[in-house]
């Protein structure tokens, strides 16, 4: 299938791009890198008769620190960040979950901002983002706002975008010498949508001890409970198996739709322990 007609709307500034939107009333689609939008448009899962184009948007594609935090522009490419073109503030995290992003084509086309507009609770960026504790800069007509990515991401690709509003980029925290993590995800085959993902970042220095899961529901999700855990945890524990499966088993059931009896179920716990795992032996 192919997507219907569309008048397309080439702009150099984010005053610009919703400067066009407010014309056309908020029925616009933004574009950066178009590997989700266009497929989406042609599946007809997305309608609009305007695209902005804001992949020329110079403010887009920076990237600097912002004392003790980063800042990544929302047209900056997965490519841009697995090359190391892009200053990685978390210790190799950020470039490990950009490399395994799809297939190198779409890596080098595909952007940061649109992964997680896309909200595709499959994807990487939201999920990867989140453990972070990472936030989301947001260009609205008459300011820019600064919002958690839990609260970007409201459900199953819905986000807390307002129609004209735009992506300027994300906010990270720089880990410190002392951080550890871990990102995993099962794939039937490489290059595909994740069934799976789990990801955990741990930094005492910052307090920041984020279990997350992705790809188990409409919007991944903190787990609570390990989370808590992670702030004592430790591989000399003799228990630590049978302590993470009392409290994945709880975390699971409440922030799932899986039974325990599930495969859905066991394999998000299978892929969590590991994360657990082997962010612990760093």
């Amino acid at each position: 299938m192919k997507s219907g007609k569309v008048n397309y709307h080439c702009v150099h500034s984010m005053d610009d791009a919703i400067s066009v939107n407010k014309t056309h009333e908020g029925n616009v689609k933004y574009m950066a890198g178009g590997q989700s939008l266009m497929p989406m448009m042609s599946l007809r899962l997305i309608f609009s008769e305007e695209v902005i184009d804001v992949s020329k948007i110079e403010d887009l594609k920076k990237f600097f620190s912002m004392k003790g935090r980063f800042f990544i522009g929302a047209a900056v490419t997965h490519a841009m960040i697995e090359d190391g073109k892009v200053e990685d503030p978390t210790k190799g995290y950020l470039q490990y979950v950009a490399q395994g992003i799809a297939y190198r084509g779409i890596r080098n086309k595909g952007t940061i901002g649109g992964s997680i507009v896309n909200a595709d609770p499959a994807a990487d960026w939201p999920t990867a983002l989140l453990a972070l504790g990472a936030s989301v800069v947001i260009k609205t007509h008459t300011e820019e706002i600064e919002t958690p990515i839990g609260e970007f991401q409201c459900g199953l690709m819905q986000t807390s975008l307002k129609e004209i509003d735009l992506v300027k980029g994300v906010v990270v925290p720089e880990l410190s010498k002392d951080a550890k993590w871990s990102y995993v995800k099962f794939c039937h085959k490489v290059g595909e949508f994740a069934h799976s993902i789990a990801a955990i970042v741990i930094d005492p220095e910052l307090r920041i001890f984020n279990a997350v899961l992705g790809a188990a529901g409409d919007k991944p999700v903190l787990l609570p409970r390990l989370s808590k855990y992670l702030l004592s945890a430790n591989l000399g524990n003799t228990n630590l198996d049978k302590e993470l499966n009392n409290l994945l088993e709880s975390d699971l059931l409440e922030n799932t739709c899986h039974l325990s009896s599930s495969y859905e179920f066991n394999l998000h716990r299978s892929m969590i322990k590991r994360a657990v795992m082997e962010a612990l032996k760093k």
